[in-house]
């Protein structure tokens, strides 16, 4: 379980789209408190997820191959297939993709209040590595301490990036700006290929891991 969390925190982590979003959101007026919101209704929707997974199995993993358990990975399969599938599917439109994106792209964005970064947040977060997470903590053990630190650290993984940009916006406001805007610039070019890493080579992951206790 803990192998499986990390990588699909790591996963999360890399996916380019919410850093983005938080670049322009901290660049806004007020900033850090609408960079506060939006990561801590990011926080919160993981540790939802876990919380209600948590209650539904009792903190206790399904016995081997009881329905409950094979359900869960089932589930994990679909969702690797699924990520395999808009990966693949997102790489040939890159490949078709004759002529290049001359759209301007935003400089700033004022989402308003703290409760619309709130909201930016739920839209942007990666549902789909999200639900893969849930089927993961199904094995979850509460009598052990090192599952909390294993949750744990998967929160705090799946949420570095946003930390650490809201620190730095923080504790070194100038510098920040300037620079979390060209990582930014320089991410929005590379975006469809980072998207299309983390898809392929998580959802692979889970699918052949799914496959392999579904059969082993």
């Amino acid at each position: 379980m803990v192998l499986d969390l990390m990588l699909i925190g790591l996963a999360i982590a890399l996916y380019p789209l919410p850093l983005m979003a938080l670049i322009l959101v901290v660049s806004s007026p007020r900033g850090v408190w609408k960079g506060l919101a939006f990561i801590l209704a990011w926080l919160a929707n993981l540790v939802l997820v876990i919380a209600l997974v948590l209650v539904l199995t009792g903190g206790q993993p399904p016995p081997p191959r009881s329905p409950p358990g094979a359900a869960a990975l089932a589930a994990k399969l679909a969702i690797g297939v699924w990520l395999v599938i808009y990966g693949a599917r997102r790489y040939r439109r890159l490949k078709a993709k004759a002529v290049r994106d001359t759209t301007p792209k935003p400089s700033r964005m004022d989402v308003g209040s703290p409760w619309a970064a709130a909201g930016l947040a739920v839209l942007l977060q990666p549902w789909g590595m999200v639900a893969a997470a849930a089927t993961t903590v199904v094995q979850a053990d509460t009598s052990q301490a090192t599952t909390f630190l294993a949750l744990f650290g998967f929160c705090l993984l799946a949420s570095s990036g946003l930390l650490a940009a809201e620190l730095y916006m923080v504790f070194s406001p100038e510098a920040a700006q300037d620079r979390l805007m060209r990582m930014r610039t320089w991410m929005d070019g590379h975006k469809d290929e980072a998207i299309v890493f983390v898809c392929l080579l998580l959802g692979l992951w889970l699918t052949a891991q799914s496959i392999y206790e579904l059969t082993g």
